[in-house]
């Protein structure tokens, strides 16, 4: 039976994150050919995880910088590992190959960390050249640098150096994001047999007919706390977007929902403002089918954003950057608006909380959307057919893969020295 070990930096929670729903998907994907998965990750056992064992998956506790861990790896001798993100291949990478040399390695990057480090990064520079006394969350979204300006950042960062060579050092890298992957082409070299395009696997039928633009009421914003992004956001809305938006509507409220909000989220909590913080929802699908809008003023990021998904399966139209709805519509009309300044993002929401019409023809484009943009059939049977060309020729692409051998050869033996340096010191 071919075996495949899962390394997550965290135990896979796809109610609290897109993240989780992506690692989700891919174990689906796996499962339907049959084959054994083993998920092993260092971090607490959280209670919003996902009941792995349910679906038949070994789960294995494992240890950083610890000798333990290729005892572990040796005794299940896996054919595929996966790493969920560049730092958990750089962790535990060189101990897979060590033990396991033959093991196809596959690095999931979610989203290019170092893409949303450098947006990031161009927000605070963006403050410090407009006028004194600027307001930070009054600034409007970081705007979609070129590719070249992408690549600068990149290049020049520690995040975007380690992440290109976790890239390399791995056999296959899926990505979920069109841009992301033109990026890494055409600005960085990456060559493309290193890269397969696979975004979130949607179930059909892509959108749930829920309830009519009269039954709905309430704006509402949903993500993870713990994502910069999505704090980043929240704290957009409470200083400058949510108040511009009641003064046109009084009587209008906003529910922020997220896993892990912090004290900080709890005390922006104001019911006469209505700004409502409530934290964790067992159902966001429900959640999102109650409310009339969805807001998601993202700044800075990178990936696909779970949150719009959800909302266009829901029915929901959202209101969100042009970073935020960035490689999710192709050349499709988005199911909402898209706004890349504050006053265009105030005025969007409220026509679309207030006209019907606008309403229910920007919810209409979803279906569309998500069925041309997210196929699962097309999108599972050519991830399928690449792992297993991949299987097949494993030899022959580690040959063509000249930078990856040599930065394992080398950077392995700074991590590894590193790594068991940490660990006799922890024997003692």
């Amino acid at each position: 039976m071919f075996r495949v070990l899962i390394i997550g930096y965290v135990w896979p929670e796809p109610r609290s994150s897109a993240a989780g729903s992506r690692m989700m998907q891919l174990i689906e994907v796996f499962l339907a050919r049959n084959w054994q998965i083993t998920f092993a990750s260092a971090a607490q056992l959280s209670p919003h995880r996902a009941d792995l064992t349910a679906l038949g998956i070994a789960e294995m506790t494992v240890a950083l910088n610890c000798d333990s861990f290729n005892n572990q790896v040796h005794q299940l001798q896996p054919d595929l590992v996966l790493f969920d993100r560049f730092f958990t291949e750089e962790q535990f990478g060189w101990r897979v190959e060590a033990v396991c040399p033959n093991a196809i390695r596959v690095l999931d990057t979610e989203d290019l960390h170092s893409l949303r480090h450098a947006r990031e990064l161009q927000l605070k520079q963006q403050l410090a050249a407009a006028p004194a006394g600027s307001p930070y969350y009054a600034l409007p979204p970081a705007t979609n640098a070129s590719v070249t300006d992408a690549v600068q950042w990149i290049s020049h960062s520690d995040t975007g150096l380690r992440e290109l060579a976790a890239i390399y050092r791995c056999d296959l890298t899926l990505m979920i994001s069109p841009v992301e992957m033109e990026l890494l082409q055409q600005g960085c070299g990456v060559p493309a047999s290193l890269l397969h395009y696979c975004p979130f696997l949607l179930d059909e039928p892509p959108v749930a007919e829920g309830s009519d633009f009269a039954q709905r009421q309430d704006f509402l914003s949903i993500g993870n706390f713990r994502h910069q992004p999505n704090w980043d956001a929240v704290l957009c809305l409470k200083n400058t977007l949510w108040p511009a938006i009641r003064a046109q509507l009084p009587k209008a409220r906003l529910l922020v929902y997220g896993a892990y909000p912090p004290p900080k989220a709890t005390a922006l909590h104001n019911p006469r403002e209505g700004f409502i913080v409530a934290g964790w929802v067992d159902d966001a699908a429900a959640a999102m089918r109650a409310a009339r809008v969805c807001l998601a003023p993202l700044r800075f990021g990178a990936g696909l954003k779970g949150k719009l998904i959800e909302a266009m399966q829901n029915g929901t139209p959202s209101v969100t950057t042009p970073t935020g709805a960035e490689g999710m519509h192709g050349q499709l009309p988005w199911p909402g608006a898209i706004a890349d300044n504050n006053a265009d993002f105030v005025n969007q929401a409220v026509a679309l909380y207030s006209d019907p019409g606008q309403w229910q023809q920007t919810r209409d484009r979803a279906a569309v959307l998500l069925r041309e943009v997210f196929p699962r059939p097309a999108l599972t049977a050519a991830l399928q057919q690449r792992l297993d060309d991949l299987i097949a020729d494993i030899n022959g692409q580690r040959q063509r893969n000249i930078v990856g051998s040599m930065l394992r050869h080398h950077l392995h033996k700074s991590h590894q020295y590193m790594s068991q340096w940490i660990a006799a010191k922890n024997r003692g």
